[in-house]
């Protein structure tokens, strides 16, 4: 499915992925992760993802009823961990990984961008924190 704008042409195409884009012209820092996402997507273990800036986002996950609730993890796990690295001097993390019992959340900061991979508790995320920085 494709959209296009008046004045300015933004194209979005929608597979299982929810995207919000503006009439901006697309940042390719923002679209070299969402084609680096899509192929993590396929990775066994990889429940989706969000990926998002000051002006798109894009939401891929696999319970399509629970994207708001997911939206709202990812925010609040952006923000903690950036209060918590700041209250501890940490400087600048690379990326945060938090487990539960069934589930973990990758979150990662790429310049404006923020990243956060939802997958199995038994999915590898090492090799998902390279894909991301290549």
């Amino acid at each position: 499915m494709k959209q296009k704008t008046s004045t300015n042409e933004a194209e979005t195409v929608f597979t299982n992925a929810v995207a919000i884009t503006s009439t901006d012209e697309e940042n390719s820092a923002f679209a070299n992760l969402s084609a680096s996402l899509t192929e993590i997507r396929k990775l066994k273990g990889v429940i989706g993802y969000i990926l998002r800036n000051n002006t798109s986002a894009i939401i891929d996950l696999n319970e399509q009823d629970k994207i708001i609730q997911y939206a709202v993890l990812s925010t609040q796990m952006h923000d903690s961990s950036q209060e918590i690295a700041k209250q501890f001097n940490l400087g600048g993390t690379e990326s945060i990984l938090v487990e539960g019992k069934n589930v973990k959340v990758l979150c990662m900061s790429v310049g404006e961008n923020k990243i956060s991979v939802f997958m199995e508790k038994s999915a590898t995320h090492a090799w998902i924190i390279k894909r991301i920085l290549l």
